[in-house]
């Protein structure tokens, strides 16, 4: 424990010390827009570093830039791949959607040409429908939607603005690989040399709480994405394969796989269309193996593997997802298993002087 008395000096530095936090803390919520490409682009040029050095030194390519170019190639060929088994099947997929939603309207509405159909309704009802549109009613819903339109033009626009930070990101990325030793070694000159010591064990605690986690998340998610795809594949359901790795890519972050509930349920319904079966039947088969699954990653893989990298106890490991997911989102979900396990090092290694029990 803190040695010593507490007195009004002690006191007085910790204050500041919590203000000059806040204020950091502060600051980068302001810039957290600039920030987060820069963030991004050290994230991923720390997972391909070892791949860069691997191109230059091992395959004697001597010039760094070149090196770097060809990782990033071999990166975004991985990720086509990827893409390439996802993509295509879910517009395949999509288009037969279309055509059994056509033939379902067609049939219910007894027109063999469904444009034909509308057509000949907006004729027949040009009266009735100059109408409506000159109403009050319909002023009134226009004025409400009018906020909706300029919400979705300014969504759209941070989507254009979000590729361009992309683009940004690899830039950020590609320069950071280009000098990444003299960055990796250097940056602790910015603190004062008394201070230094703790910021580098700390940030060396961080490197390797980052690197276990994101060796033990990965390993999850694949053994998800594998379990996954036998469980689709037992229950003869639509894109067993393709649907399995989305899956398994989306539990990188914990728990966004759930999101993959929306195209199994159009999956489902599509299957119900062609097959006659019923859709809720399908759809609670799908939802037995989201849960089978579920239930065998939570109880056993990630107490496991996570719990084994992490060095945490499996109950601590699941109140770090949920503390940090209640206060930070999905974000929250990211850095819980690192960020928990941060802070206790930190805790050990310098409020209990633990320094035996300080995970390595």
């Amino acid at each position: 424990m803190i040695e010593g008395p507490i007195t009004f000096d002690r006191m007085a530095r910790w204050t500041v010390i919590a203000v000059i936090v806040v204020a950091v803390f502060f600051i980068l919520d302001k810039l957290s827009a600039v920030l987060l490409p820069f963030a991004i682009a050290w994230l991923f040029a720390y997972l391909l570093y070892p791949l860069v050095r691997f191109i230059q030194y091992r395959l004697h390519i001597k010039v760094r830039a070149i090196a770097i170019i060809i990782t990033m190639i071999l990166a975004l060929a991985v990720l086509a791949g990827i893409f390439w088994l996802i993509i295509p099947p879910i517009i395949s997929e999509f288009g037969r959607f279309t055509k059994v939603l056509t033939h379902y309207l067609e049939n219910t509405i007894h027109t063999d040409s469904l444009p034909d159909t509308i057509n000949d309704y907006l004729f027949a009802n040009q009266a009735q429908i100059k109408k409506f549109l000159t109403s009050e009613n319909f002023m009134t819903a226009l004025k409400e939607a009018m906020p909706q339109l300029f919400t979705f033009m300014g969504e759209t626009m941070s989507i254009i603005m979000s590729i361009c930070a992309s683009f940004i990101t690899l830039l950020y990325m590609f320069f950071i690989l280009l000098d990444y030793e003299y960055l990796s070694e250097n940056w602790i000159k910015i603190f004062p040399k008394k201070h230094r010591p703790f910021w580098a064990s700390l940030m060396g605690d961080v490197e390797i709480a980052l690197n276990n986690y994101i060796r033990g998340q990965g390993l999850v998610a694949t053994t998800m994405g594998i379990l996954f795809i036998i469980g689709f594949a037992i229950i003869n359901f639509p894109m067993a394969v393709g649907l399995g790795i989305l899956i398994g890519i989306l539990d990188m972050v914990p728990y966004l796989h759930t999101f993959a509930l929306i195209p199994t349920a159009f999956l489902a319904f599509l299957k119900a269309s062609e097959t006659g079966q019923n859709f809720w039947v399908i759809f609670a088969s799908a939802l037995a193996v989201f849960c089978i699954v579920q239930v065998i990653i939570d109880a056993i893989v990630t107490p496991k593997i996570m719990g084994h990298r992490m060095g945490l106890n499996p109950a601590v490991l699941l109140l770090s997802l949920s503390v940090w997911g209640a206060l930070l989102g999905f974000i929250g979900l990211i850095i819980a298993l690192p960020a928990t396990t941060i802070i206790i090092s930190y805790w050990q290694r310098y409020i209990t002087k633990d320094t035996d029990e300080v995970t390595n």
